[in-house]
């Protein structure tokens, strides 16, 4: 039996990022499985109420429900720490690092996780010089992953076969953002490793219908993706790979659950990203790992409420 420390929780979901809708299914589902395990919840919108507006008094601790910008970047969690209330997952600097995929690469290479080679370019120095020099310096041949350096769920995620669609994708994305990173394609297995308060639960396999696992094959039914739990990996890989994601977990010291994307390929695992606030819907991933472990979606949700803190 555990031991509840919390009573009222909030959970705060929506936001303004472009995973709102996201964001709305994860916490109502949250919210959901609180219910269950007998706590007083309440909701809560940052996109209609600033978050220094949570009322102290009427909160024990913070269910966080956010996703991408604002929700999984750190600033969210500084208002948390702010108002001195224990909040679930991840904190401020962990957070921040994890978002922004030039540090949290760094992060992996400083600790020897192999990741696929990279380099990034902000706007103004965008010309067809530069990104033929620094795809020559990093020895990145077609296909390349274009995407933005602090956006989540594969959200202005470009892959190109030849330089002309390079450069058309490239300035195309630069009409949303400042900086992006390119990145060479690695092909294979997709695999994805969820750790629970710093242990490996399990990993899963996705085989996506569509040209790759992009935002559409993530949260729509009628994209798919095929999902096989436990991954198909030798016994040996299937421990490497968890092993892998507890590191990159820990290098980057992320707390409560976290979500690490990898692609296996030629018998090595290259880490993509690492999710400090993953989806908690009936599409998600945490949930069936979770599942397939023998925990229930409302255990899930209760043991990531335990976990809460400030300080982090």
């Amino acid at each position: 039996m555990i031991k509840k420390k919390f009573k009222k929780v909030v959970v705060v979901l929506g936001g303004t990022s472009g995973e709102r809708a996201v964001s709305l299914d994860s916490g109502k589902a949250c919210i959901k499985a609180l219910k269950k395990k007998k706590y007083s919840v309440t909701k809560f919108d940052p996109k209609f109420k600033n978050l220094n507006l949570i009322n102290k008094n009427e909160t024990d601790v913070i269910f966080n429900a956010l996703h991408g910008k604002g929700g999984e970047d750190g600033l969210a969690q500084s208002y948390f720490e702010y108002l001195k209330i224990p909040y679930t997952h991840s904190g401020v600097i962990s957070s921040y690092n994890s978002m922004d995929k030039i540090i949290s690469k760094e992060i992996f290479l400083k600790n020897k996780i192999l990741t696929p080679k990279y380099f990034s370019i902000y706007k103004n120095e965008n010309n067809s010089n530069i990104l033929m020099t620094m795809l020559k310096r990093r020895k990145i041949s077609f296909p390349v992953v274009i995407k933005p350096t602090n956006e989540g769920s594969s959200l202005g995620v470009k892959i190109v076969k030849n330089f002309k669609d390079l450069k058309k994708a490239t300035k195309l994305l630069f009409k949303n953002y400042t900086q992006l990173i390119f990145e060479e394609f690695i092909g294979g297995q997709e695999i994805q490793a969820a750790i629970l308060n710093n242990l490996a639960i399990g990993a899963i396999e996705l085989i996506p219908k569509r040209s790759f696992y992009d935002y559409k094959a993530k949260y729509t039914k009628s994209a798919k993706t095929k999902h096989i739990m436990p991954a198909r990996l030798k016994k040996n890989k299937y421990l490497e790979v968890l092993k892998i994601a507890k590191k990159a977990h820990l290098a980057l010291g992320c707390k409560g659950v976290t979500r690490t994307d990898f692609k296996f390929y030629k018998n090595k695992f290259y880490i993509l990203e690492l999710n400090t606030q993953p989806g908690m819907t009936s599409l998600s991933l945490v949930p069936e790992i979770a599942n397939y472990k023998g925990i229930s979606f409302p255990d899930l949700v209760e043991k990531i409420l335990l976990d809460a803190s400030c300080n982090k």
